[in-house]
């Protein structure tokens, strides 16, 4: 893993959990175990495990994702999505930088003028959002979604460019 992503990871994964802490909807206790958790399967080749909120939720069933959406759809007003009814149109799907999707739980799905749309497991993390907004031109509109929808969606992406380290969307 490139040392960018490394960071990148732990950035996003760290401020989620304080956000999650902040926000009442896990215990400190609770994300600190998970952070060790993640610290083991992040040597790994397995993306889909190397997130805290899936330890989180997933494997120590101390938050529900379900609230955790329903938690940024109330409170930060973004809209949520399922992304197994969504076509990203093929032109986009070709720009798409999977290592960053996979860092930051993350995915752009469309573009219209200036405007990206980004579906976002991870909107909680300060880290994701300044990373999109620091490498996508113009605005973002963003969306909540589930951790699978990003996944399944990025591991498609892997299959279809193997070598997909594309840049986002140029303006």
């Amino acid at each position: 893993m490139p040392p960018v992503n490394r960071s990148l990871i732990m950035r996003a994964n760290r401020l989620l959990g304080a956000q999650l802490v902040e926000n009442n909807l896990v215990k400190i206790e609770d994300l600190e175990k998970a952070n060790e958790r993640l610290l083991e399967v992040l040597g790994g080749n397995m993306p889909r495990q190397i997130s805290v909120l899936g330890i989180l939720a997933f494997e120590h069933k101390v938050v529900r994702e379900e609230d955790i959406l329903a938690h940024v759809a109330d409170h930060d007003h973004i809209g949520l999505i399922d992304l197994a009814h969504y076509d990203i149109e093929d032109e986009l799907k070709a720009k798409i930088n999977v290592e960053a999707g996979w860092a930051t739980w993350s995915v752009p799905i469309d573009r219209e003028e200036d405007v990206t749309f980004i579906a976002t497991a991870y909107y909680l993390s300060p880290a994701v959002r300044k990373f999109w907004e620091e490498t996508v031109e113009g605005p973002i509109l963003w969306y909540g979604t589930t951790m699978e929808g990003i996944a399944d969606l990025l591991e498609s992406l892997q299959s279809a460019q193997p070598s997909a380290t594309g840049a986002m969307p140029e303006a």
